[in-house]
């Protein structure tokens, strides 16, 4: 392989543990203190999912972010990558979790994650200049 190829790669790679990463300490967190509870899910009141979404959305920003910046070429590109393998096992997971409510959250993260990786792409960009 390139090492182009191989700086595309681990950018990307970067981007998308950065976010599960953060993503699990904060899910972490929040079960911790009481505020979340992972079983059963549904029990959590609609503004704890909305906060779950609201700081998962933020990680992803982050970690398109990072993907961009470390992309050797194509920042936006990059990002665009990290979103799309993002799609990708969101979906898996709703399919897996499909008999657990409520639907709107994995969809919502779905839905949510290529305009969060656009701007993290955008804004690694703009401090690149």
């Amino acid at each position: 392989m390139k090492k182009l190829t191989l700086k595309s790669i681990a950018a990307v790679f970067v981007g998308l543990i950065a976010t599960t990463i953060f993503s699990i300490l904060a899910d972490i967190v929040f079960e911790k203190s009481g505020v979340m509870k992972t079983n059963p899910f549904h029990e959590n009141p609609v503004w704890v999912i909305l906060v779950i979404i609201l700081y998962r959305t933020i990680f992803s920003i982050v970690g398109a972010f990072l993907a961009a910046r470390l992309a050797p070429h194509k920042p936006l590109k990059h990002a665009i990558a990290l979103g799309i393998v993002g799609i990708i096992l969101s979906v898996m997971g709703l399919i897996i979790m499909w008999d657990v409510p409520p639907r709107w959250y994995p969809i919502s993260l779905i839905v949510l994650t290529m305009p969060s990786v656009g701007i993290g792409g955008m804004l690694a960009m703009k401090s690149k200049r």
